[in-house]
């Protein structure tokens, strides 16, 4: 059996005041997932959110604003026959994010619509999502 390769990655949700959440698309990709990246050398995972929030979407926090909701293993999304692992953080939204570096597209989702979606991240539909609605975090329409 070879080795799979392994991505590792953190991922931040931000939810506006509606309780929708924020995702991004990728250049050159078809699937929309939470914001984040690749750590570099030395970076905790809170560290990487920070700054890749920063390159992707123009927004500030501190490592402290962000909570940690899990770290889960998956298939990635743009990879095939790869693992992801992503350290997954609820983190404040501080601003209107405006799409930067290589996020071609953003997008809010209503939780409760994701269902059946195709051009969204497993992490997503298969950790994230979950979660959020079991954690009380979708949106308040009941």
């Amino acid at each position: 059996m070879a080795d799979v390769p392994v991505i590792t990655v953190t991922a931040l949700c931000l939810l506006d005041e509606r309780g929708y959440l924020l995702l991004v698309r990728k250049r050159g990709t078809s699937m929309f997932m939470q914001p984040g990246g690749k750590p570099e050398q030395g970076e905790t995972p809170a560290e990487t959110g920070v700054r890749e929030l920063a390159e992707e979407l123009g927004l500030t926090v501190r490592p402290g604003d962000l909570t940690l909701l899990g770290t889960w293993r998956g298939p990635a999304a743009n990879e095939a026959d790869t693992l992801l692992v992503a350290t997954v953080f609820l983190c404040p939204l501080t601003a209107g994010p405006l799409p930067a570096a290589e996020i071609e597209e953003i997008a809010w989702l209503d939780l409760e619509d994701a269902a059946g979606r195709r051009d969204l991240a497993p992490l997503l539909t298969d950790f994230v999502i979950p979660h959020l609605l079991a954690r009380g975090r979708g949106p308040r329409r009941r």
